[in-house]
This record gives structure tokens, sequence and C-alpha cells, in this order.
């Protein structure tokens, strides 16, 4: 066998090691193509789908698979190796921080009412006691005497486990209100009842329905980045341990100055 063939079965085989290694809990091997796999917060999954189409149309060797599931789904996953990244839109828990987190980006929760709704800002002690049922009717807000449609998410979401810890001060969510299983469908509950009241990703934010002012602040890009608004939480990528070649490729990506735009131009707080 000549010097020529020798380079090149070497060349082969660096390649396929590259391939193998490229994945754990099946992520990639023995594809033509790097897969990389993520899971977790359904608040997080539309913006790492975005990211995803951007990354792939650079990367055409690479596949982002991309499920949702909440973040504590994102997080099981994680530590059980079944997905290269989780993702989280809360802070870990104390029996979660041996996983590896990195923020890659802010997000704002927005109090959304209905567009009919004419009040246009609460305060957070009005906000804890809808969601405590404590308040029920809106006219105890200074509207019609009519009951609250309040919506919540699910047990398990990282934007609940965020509005919990940053309104709620400790209280329960009343278990009457109604539960959504995305901030998608809390959207669209919003946008077709008049007497319902929310909250979702900033990001997520358009004309279908109102954000509301919390003690007067507006929950705008400026505010967040002033810390005026301050009913903020991150959004987080989680690894076990460092991540692999691929999962970090795309990491990166999304820590660059290409990819920290993107989120900006989704309603994100970029972390520039």
């Amino acid at each position: 066998m000549n010097g020529t063939k020798i380079r090149l079965l070497i060349l082969l085989l660096i390649f396929g090691l590259f391939c193998l290694s490229c994945g754990r809990g099946g992520a990639g091997a023995g594809k033509d193509q790097h897969t990389v796999t993520i899971a977790g917060s359904t608040s997080v999954m539309p913006f790492t789908e975005k990211l995803a189409e951007y990354f792939m149309l650079e990367n055409p060797d690479y596949i982002v698979e991309v499920q949702g599931g909440g973040s504590t789904a994102g997080v099981q996953a994680c530590m059980n190796y079944t997905v290269d990244i989780g993702m989280s839109s809360r802070h870990l828990k104390d029996n979660e921080k041996a996983l590896t987190d990195v923020t890659i980006c802010n997000d704002g929760i927005a109090i959304v009412v209905n567009p009919g709704n004419p009040l246009d800002t609460l305060t957070i002690e009005q906000i804890r006691g809808i969601f405590n049922g404590r308040i029920k009717n809106w006219k105890d807000l200074g509207w019609i005497d009519r009951e609250i449609d309040a919506v919540s998410r699910e047990e398990g979401s990282g934007t609940r486990g965020s509005f919990e810890d940053l309104i709620m001060n400790k209280l329960e969510i009343d278990d009457g209100i109604m539960v959504q299983d995305s901030n998608g469908s809390v959207k669209e509950v919003i946008a077709t009842d008049p007497y319902a009241i929310g909250y979702i990703s900033l990001g997520l934010l358009d004309g279908r329905v109102k954000g509301l002012a919390v003690n007067g602040v507006s929950p705008t890009m400026e505010n967040i980045k002033s810390g005026d608004y301050e009913i903020v939480r991150p959004f987080l990528y989680l690894t076990n341990g460092e991540p692999d070649e691929c999962a970090r490729t795309f990491i990166d990506f999304v820590l660059s100055m290409e990819g920290q735009t993107i989120l900006q131009k989704e309603g994100l707080i970029d972390i520039l």
C-alpha cells in the first residue's frame, strides 16, 4: 500500500470517528450528517427552531432536531443523556445544578389581556391576587362586573416556574384557573376571550394580545435592559458535562453575533 492510500485511509478513519463523536445517545451516530438533538422548554423551542434554520443553511452537513416537552422534561432528558442539549426557561433547581447551563438570552414575561380590555397597568399585588384566586372579578380592578378568566401554564413549565418565583411570592396558583400547555395556547385563549388574562414570553407579544404595564412599567426590551421591568427570566441551554463537538458548534453559533442578532429580532434580550 503506497503512502497516498495510507493517508487517505487515515483521513477516512478520522472523519468516521468525528461523525461517531457527534451526538450522545445516538444523535448523529452512523449518519452521513451530524445530528444535534435538543428538547425542553416550549418557550425556548420556537426560537431554537428559528436558530436551527439559519444554522443548517450555513452548515448543510448538520441536522438540528428540536422538540418541546417543557423545561423539566428538558432537564430530565439532559440528565439521562437522551438529548445533546436541554432547554430551560427557568433557573436550575439545587438538584439539577450538576448540569452545565449556558444563558443564550433573557426573556421578559408579559402579563397579557385581550386588546378589548381597557386596562393598561396592574400592580404585582393585583396580578398575584388574580392568580391566587383572591381577585376573581374585573370590577375589583376598575372594569366591568364580570368574572376574570385567568390562564396559567402547566406544572413543570419553565414559564410557570419563573412566574411563581417572580410574582407569586410563595403563594400557590389557584387550582381553579385554566391551564394551557404552551405559551402559544395561552396566547390563543387571550386573543379570543375578552375577559381573559395570562402570561407569555415577551418574544411572542404581538397585536393579537395586549401586554400590560406592571407597576406602571411597560414590558419592552428597553425597560428590561434598563432594569425597570423586573419580570425577566433566562433562556438556558443545558448539557450533561462538556458538550460534544457537534453540540458545541451549534451553541457557539447561538452565542455568536449572528445568533444573538436573530434572537434580538425575535423580541428577546441578547447577552452581547
